[in-house]
């Protein structure tokens, strides 16, 4: 969830007061860090994934599923037993927005070598089998799900607690207090400062699925006070907790300096919205079928803490900017020089931290990145952190940094630490099981080794990035939708390796500079962008991944072909095989989405009245289902791949002794 400052939270007027110190001061302490570690190189490709996980408790006698509350009790359980050492080995645990959810990571980053994709899935395994070991009643269970169905439904928590509309920190007609973790003070004090300082609660509406028997127009009967932003045909929602409170899948990778985590961000922005649509996994909201697939615009419009005048609604007086997007969505720029020639969308940006950026020796393009970021006010502040040293501090920094919470994050080395320059991958939906966690971000860390090592180009500009983003949130957009993808991503830099590639695949638009005007103008020292759009072409999601002899080599084609170019451990090869066929048929529509198994068991539930309501008795059998998926009770043959992979917690020893200098922390 980012920064977790301790201290005593600001009302939203003191923080207010001090924004302007806030931002003043992160820019100082950006600048200071940026010139202790800007020519650190050198450092290893880690990798690491976050999965959040969702404690349930069933009922089974009156035959219903809530969220259970009890997220910070099972936390410090675990913390206890870390202590004594009976923790879960190379695993750590962090708290998260909901007081139902539990976030996951490794306890050390994997490593660079290629037998660290084989160690993924374990970790994962190792991380469910912990918890379920410590639940108390056989009635609880976790489940690594986006969203759960009745989230905000009547009686939707365990133990019960009912909304409280005009007292509550959200003023939610449908989410309690006792939903948000009160573990620590910056969850609520979000909540609140985000829903005073756009002047009102937030307002999601989400489409609803229009099936043959639902209503039209589809209007729910709420109480006019406290619903006024509710539209016609939409589900509406209205606190912070509806898209903090959903679970997702994020990966983070460390470069090996500056320069490439600058060209891993911009090359891995135009794949957003492609793991966006594969990974989609979240139809349901408030009990209601939607007919989107994907969080990302409900989880934007959840914090979205723009004031009339920011969003354009009014004309300016008091505020400073006019904002096109909410604090967590899309980014708006790319780092790199190569990527600038596609920043083709205005970008919004204090003039005066951009400058004093540049005076303080930060690059146009960094300058203007950190800038835009810096337009957005902090909106948690607590009162010990104040004052700071900029010399060594970098908290009034993250502080606005970590709540830009976009697609791509540039995340500089942390102060007085190890770590290096990372980018943070961040669109992708939590998925049922352990293996489909682990295979989406192997596939997502062996296309970055594919683009550093064949030198390929993934960018597009960032206004049709935008516009896929849209596309990949559409229902089954994976199968139905069309997305901007170059022809060849093939430069006059790119590697033999990558020549060899595209000809074995025989794809005719994607040889070495394929007759490609933009090529020419991408290695050139140009900042202008390529003035034709003859490079794009509109593809679907399987033409991307899986390829097209006469439009694109595939992703997938590629990491083969990376695959037979490098050293690999059979069973290591063997699982991450395993894995590209589950993404290779996701593609295809082979397999199903999530989004679209979990649309298909309700249409064929006996409950449902194809009217687009989830009703306790679907949710219960449905939340059922997601369980014994998770712990591989049944077999899935239209949703997952038969077979397991060869996952292992630890890598061959021969292959530690050749990879020594490669091994070391």
């Amino acid at each position: 969830m980012g920064l977790l400052s301790v201290g005593t939270p600001l009302s939203w007027e003191e923080t207010k007061y001090y924004a302007n110190h806030v931002r003043h001061h992160g820019i100082e302490q950006f600048i200071n860090l940026y010139h202790r570690l800007k020519e650190r190189t050198n450092d290893c490709l880690y990798f690491g994934d976050e999965v959040e996980y969702t404690f349930v408790k069933f009922d089974d006698a009156n035959r219903t599923a809530r969220v259970c509350l009890k997220a910070q009790y099972y936390l410090e359980k675990l913390a206890d037993l870390a202590k004594k050492g009976k923790g879960c080995k190379d695993v750590e645990w962090a708290h998260e927005y909901a007081s139902y959810v539990i976030e996951g990571i490794p306890g050390k980053p994997f490593g660079a070598l290629s037998s660290h994709f084989n160690t993924v899935e374990d970790n994962m395994k190792r991380r469910r089998k912990h918890i379920y070991s410590l639940l108390e009643h056989s009635d609880e269970t976790i489940l690594s799900i986006t969203v759960f169905p009745r989230l905000g439904c009547p009686s939707f928590t365990y133990p019960e607690k009912p909304p409280l509309p005009t007292s509550s920190v959200s003023r939610s007609l449908f989410w309690p207090d006792e939903a948000i973790n009160n573990s620590h003070p910056r969850f609520k004090t979000l909540t609140r400062n985000i829903r005073e300082r756009r002047g009102k609660k937030v307002d999601i509406n989400v489409p609803i699925f229009v099936d043959v028997n639902t209503p039209q127009p589809w209007i729910e009967d709420l109480p006019t006070e406290g619903s006024t932003d509710a539209k016609p045909n939409h589900i509406y929602m209205d606190a912070m907790g509806f898209g903090m409170g959903l679970s997702c899948l994020q990966m983070t990778f460390q470069a090996s300096n500056i320069l490439e985590a600058r060209h891993l961000y911009d090359q891995l922005t135009p794949l957003t919205p492609i793991l966006m649509a594969l990974s989609a996994a979240s139809p349901i909201y408030r009990g209601y079928l939607a007919d989107i697939d994907h969080r990302w615009s409900v989880i934007a419009a959840s914090v979205d803490d723009r004031t009339a005048e920011e969003k354009g609604e009014v004309p300016l007086k008091t505020d400073r900017f006019m904002i096109n997007k909410s604090r967590y969505d899309s980014i708006d720029s790319y780092l790199s020089t190569e990527g600038s020639k596609y920043n083709d969308i205005p970008l919004v940006y204090d003039q005066e931290i951009f400058q004093r950026l540049r005076d303080g020796g930060i690059d146009d393009l960094l300058a203007k990145h950190f800038a835009h970021l810096f337009i957005r006010d902090p909106i948690s502040l607590f009162k010990e952190k104040l004052t700071s040293d900029d010399e060594v501090d970098t908290d009034h920094f993250e502080n606005i940094q970590s709540t830009n919470w976009q697609t791509m994050r540039f995340k500089p080395p942390p102060a007085n630490s190890q770590i290096g320059w990372r980018v943070e991958f961040r669109p992708t939906e939590c998925q049922l099981t352990d293996f489909e966690n682990a295979a989406f971000t192997v596939f997502v860390v062996m296309l970055t080794r594919v683009i550093l090592s064949y030198n390929l180009n993934m960018l597009i500009p960032i206004s049709k990035v935008d516009e896929n983003i849209k596309r990949a949130q559409k229902r089954d957009a994976v199968i139905t939708e069309r997305f901007y993808f170059r022809k060849s991503v093939s430069t006059s830099c790119s590697t033999p390796d990558a020549s060899a590639c595209i000809k074995k695949n025989q794809c005719s638009s994607s040889t070495i500079n394929g007759g490609d005007a933009s090529n020419t103008t991408l290695t050139s020292t140009s900042d202008q962008r390529p003035c034709s759009e003859s490079y794009l072409q509109e593809l679907s999601i399987d033409e991307i991944i899986n390829g097209h002899a006469d439009k694109f080599t595939g992703l997938i084609p590629f990491i083969l072909d990376y695959m037979d170019n490098i050293e690999i451990d059979v069973d290591t090869r063997c699982t991450v095989s395993r894995y590209l066929d589950l993404i290779s048929k996701r593609a295809s529509g082979k397999l199903q989405t999530t989004a679209r198994y979990i649309r298909n068991f309700v249409a064929n539930h006996p409950d449902y009245k194809k009217d687009s309501v989830i009703s306790q008795e679907i949710n219960y059998d449905l939340t059922k289902r997601f369980d014994q998926i998770s712990k591989g009770l049944i077999a899935c043959p239209d949703f997952l791949p038969d077979g397991k992979s060869k996952s292992k917690s630890s890598i061959p020893k021969a292959v530690l002794a050749a990879n020594s200098d490669q091994t070391k922390p």
